[in-house]
C-alpha cells in the first residue's frame, strides 16, 4: 500500500511539472517576438552573461576563447532567458563544437543559484569596503585574498583551513595538489603559489572559499580513475564539464538487473573515496539521486556534483595522532523522515583513520528502505525478486550498513554487500 502511494506522488510530482512547462509554453507563445529574438541569440559568447566583468573574482578564463568565439551553444529551450526563472541551480546543457572532433554535449554550472552568487559580491564588498555594493575587481585587492599575493611562496593550511569543505583540516601535501592541478593557468604543474599570475591566484582562492567543486574535478581528476565529471574549463562564472547522462534518479524503475549494477558500482565509488593508495579520504557530505548520473553508453556512475566534498588527509593524521585517532568510528543513523539525511562531525571526519561515513552515506540515501526522493521511498533497490527477497540476504545487509545492531556493524556489511552486489550482477550480465 505505502509503495503504491509513493509511485503515485512521483507522478504527481511529474504530472505538476508538465503543468508547470506547459503554462510556460503559452506565456511564451504570447510573446513569439522575444522568444524568436532569444532563440536566435548566443549568449553564451557575451561577457555580461558570462560575468566576465566580475573577474579576477570569478571561476576562471580558460575557456574564454572557446566561449567567446561562439564555440558553445545554449540547447533549444535553455537559450530563453525567461526560463532563468525556473532554472534555480543555474545549470544550463549546451553543444560544445571542434572542428576536429565535431559536436558533443557538455553541461555549464554558475555554481551557485543567483541568491548565492549575490551574496558571494556582497560578502567580498563587506570585507573590502564594509559596504554591500562595490566594484569587485577593485575591491578584491583589499580583502584577505590579496594578501596572499605573489610574494607567498606556498598555499598553508594555516591561510585558508575552513574556508570549504574541500579545506576544513586541509594538509600542506593537499594544498600543493591543488595548486599544481590548477587547471586556469598555463603554469600548471607547480605547487608554487607565487608562481601564479595575480588573477589566476585570486580566482583560485575565490573558487576554494565559495564553491571548490572545480578544484575537486582537477585534483582527483576522471582521467586517472577518480569517480567524478571531467572538468573542462571556465570562463567569468561559468564551469563547464563533461555531460556524463541521466541522473540516476531515471534508473529508480530501471529493470532490476541494471538496479544491481548500479548499486555495485555505488559501494565501489564509496569503498575508492575512503581507500585508496593516495591516502586521501574523500567524503561525500551530500549524497542524493540527482549528485550521481549514470552514462548512456558504459553505464558508468560518475559523481556530477562536487561542491560538498571534505578531504581528510590520512598521512596527517596518522603523523598528528589526535585523540582516538586509530579508533573506527562508526557514522550514527540520521532516521529524519526528510531527503538526502546525514548525521556527521566534520571535526570527527579530519581526526580519525579509518571512517565509515561514504558507505553509511550511499546506503541510508541511495539504497536501502530508508531512502526517499521525490516522493518515493525503499531505495534504488526496492521490489527485488521473489527468491532474493525470500532469501533476506540483500535486505539484512542493506539494513546493516544504514543502520547497524552491531558494533562496527556497518564496516562488515559495506564490505560483504560489495561482494553480494558483485556476485548477483555477474549471475544477470
Amino acid at each position: 500500500m505505502l509503495r503504491a502511494v509513493s509511485l503515485k506522488l512521483g507522478r504527481l510530482y511529474r504530472y505538476a511539472k508538465l503543468a508547470v512547462l506547459c503554462s510556460l509554453a503559452a506565456a511564451l507563445v504570447l510573446n513569439t517576438h522575444s522568444l524568436l529574438g532569444s532563440l536566435q541569440r548566443n549568449a553564451l559568447s557575451e561577457r555580461r552573461f558570462l560575468q566576465l566583468h566580475k573577474c579576477p573574482a570569478c571561476w576562471g578564463t580558460s575557456w574564454c576563447r572557446k566561449f567567446l568565439n561562439g564555440q558553445l551553444r545554449l540547447e533549444s529551450w535553455g537559450r530563453l532567458r525567461l526560463l532563468d526563472f525556473f532554472n534555480v541551480k543555474n545549470v544550463y546543457f549546451a553543444r560544445y563544437g571542434e572542428p576536429r572532433e565535431g559536436s558533443r554535449r557538455v553541461v555549464l554550472k554558475r555554481l551557485g543559484s543567483a541568491r548565492e552568487l549575490a551574496d558571494i559580491d556582497a560578502k567580498i564588498c563587506r570585507r573590502a569596503t564594509g559596504r554591500g555594493r562595490c566594484e569587485l575587481p577593485q575591491a578584491l585587492h583589499s580583502t584577505e585574498f590579496a594578501r596572499l599575493n605573489g610574494d607567498v611562496r606556498l598555499l598553508t593550511p594555516a591561510a585558508v583551513e575552513g574556508w570549504s569543505d574541500l579545506v576544513h583540516c586541509p594538509s600542506q601535501r593537499l594544498l600543493d595538489r591543488l595548486v599544481r592541478r590548477y587547471a586556469e593557468t598555463k603554469d600548471s604543474g607547480s605547487f608554487l603559489l607565487r608562481n601564479l599570475k595575480d588573477a589566476e591566484r585570486m580566482q583560485l582562492l575565490i573558487t576554494l572559499a565559495f564553491n571548490p567543486e572545480p578544484l575537486v574535478l582537477q585534483s582527483f581528476p576522471s582521467d586517472e580513475g577518480w569517480p567524478f565529471a571531467k572538468y573542462l574549463g571556465a570562463c567569468g562564472r561559468m564551469v563547464a564539464v563533461n555531460y556524463v547522462g541521466e541522473e540516476l534518479w531515471s534508473y529508480f524503475n530501471a529493470p532490476w538487473e541494471k538496479r544491481v549494477d548500479l548499486a555495485w558500482q555505488l559501494m565501489e565509488i564509496a569503498e575508492q573515496l575512503t581507500n585508496n593508495d593516495f591516502e586521501f579520504a574523500l567524503y561525500l557530505l551530500d549524497v542524493s539521486f540527482d549528485n550521481f548520473a549514470v552514462g548512456p553508453r558504459d553505464g558508468k556512475v560518475i559523481i556530477v556534483d562536487a561542491e560538498n566534498v571534505l578531504v581528510a588527509d590520512k598521512k596527517l593524521i596518522r603523523q598528528n595522532k589526535p585523540e582516538n585517532w586509530d579508533v573506527w568510528y562508526e557514522s550514527k543513523f540520521d532516521d529524519c523522515d526528510k531527503e538526502a539525511c546525514l548525521s556527521f562531525s566534520k571535526e570527527i571526519l579530519c581526526a580519525r583513520v579509518t571512517v565509515d561515513h561514504n558507505y553509511y552515506a550511499i546506503c541510508q540515501n541511495l539504497l536501502s528502505r530508508h531512502a526517499t526522493w521525490r516522493g518515493t521511498s525503499g531505495g534504488l533497490l526496492h521490489d527485488p525478486p521473489a527468491e532474493i527477497a525470500k532469501d533476506g540476504r540483500l535486505e539484512a545487509l542493506l539494513d546493516e550498513c544504514a543502520n547497524p545492531k552491531k558494533r562496527y556493524g556497518r564496516f562488515q556489511a559495506a564490505k560483504e554487500l560489495r561482494e553480494y552486489l558483485a556476485q548477483l550482477s555477474n549471475n544477470v550480465r
